[in-house]
């Protein structure tokens, strides 16, 4: 396996780590080795972690970084072939039958071909980051047909032939760890977890992401946040909830609402589950304690 130890002007994984902040995106030193190290040996990055600890926002800075476009691939229940790689446009290619009538007409070009995620990374491998988002939501049959994908970065189009990258496509790919992901997958891939951030961090990141937000108000919505994730909730926030608490209780105040209430007015930014709210209702006052910002 050829290893290219600078990627993009990048040399190692703290070089890494300081452009991924210029592009807004606060990484630890481990998922920054992480990354570098998948680009630099040309393999796929696994990320797993909790709804909401930056994994797609990730995925996007890395393509930020490196100034490529991100492909991104949503993985459902059911997904199929036809959705990841490539579908005929068959009501043009009918049309074009009958314009052209007793001539010849190549219904297979290019013209007519319909590109899908995977398709566009193996033909546009240098200019584009491959996001295949949630890989645990899809089934078993598309996981393995990814395995074949991951190891030879090839697909078959049976009315054109094959179609090869060029280079390996930089590829991400993101799990909440629905369900355990099949060991041939994970062997292909360099692997980081992403756990919440800690609060130190978190707060760095609302007041990097956030706009007109006051160092007091990131402070107490992170607090409010980890004391809020520390409960048996069926969705505990995650950062971009964090994010948007401090904005929006930042614009109630600004609003006339007064510290804490400009928070508790605006949970309904954080918490989004009508069982999680019902919970919470009653001990709100102990996750907000009066604080001004």
């Amino acid at each position: 396996m050829p290893v290219r130890p600078t990627i993009s002007g990048i040399s190692n994984p703290a070089e890494l780590q300081t452009a991924l902040q210029g592009a807004q995106y606060l990484a630890d030193d481990g998922l920054a080795t992480a990354a570098y190290l998948a680009l630099a040996m040309g393999k796929p990055l696994l990320l797993e972690g909790a709804p909401g600890v930056g994994k797609t926002e990730a995925a996007k800075a890395i393509g930020a970084v490196l100034s490529r476009q991100v492909s991104r691939l949503q993985c459902f229940e059911g997904i199929d072939a036809a959705a990841a790689i490539y579908e005929w446009n068959y009501p043009r290619q009918m049309l074009a039958i009958r314009q052209a009538g007793e001539d010849y007409i190549n219904i297979y070009g290019d013209e007519f071909l319909l590109e899908r995620p995977l398709l566009g990374a193996l033909r546009n491998a240098a200019t584009t980051l491959l996001l295949i988002d949630e890989i645990d939501r899809s089934d078993h049959e598309f996981e393995a047909f990814l395995l074949e994908f991951l190891s030879d970065f090839t697909i078959s189009i049976p009315e054109i032939g094959t179609v090869r990258a060029a280079q390996h496509p930089v590829v991400v790919l993101t799990s909440n760890r629905t369900r355990d992901l099949h060991e041939a997958l994970r062997r292909r891939c360099v692997y980081h977890w992403i756990d919440y951030p800690d609060p130190a961090l978190e707060a760095r990141i609302v007041m990097t992401r956030a706009s007109s937000v006051a160092q007091g108000t990131a402070d107490a919505v992170v607090a409010a946040v980890g004391r809020l994730r520390a409960e048996p909730l069926a969705k505990p926030p995650g950062v971009a909830e964090t994010i948007e608490w401090a904005e929006a209780a930042t614009l109630l105040h600004e609003q006339g609402n007064p510290w804490p209430d400009a928070f508790l007015r605006a949970i309904g930014v954080a918490l989004k589950d009508h069982d999680d709210l019902t919970y919470m209702h009653p001990n709100l006052g102990h996750v907000i304690p009066g604080m001004a910002a």
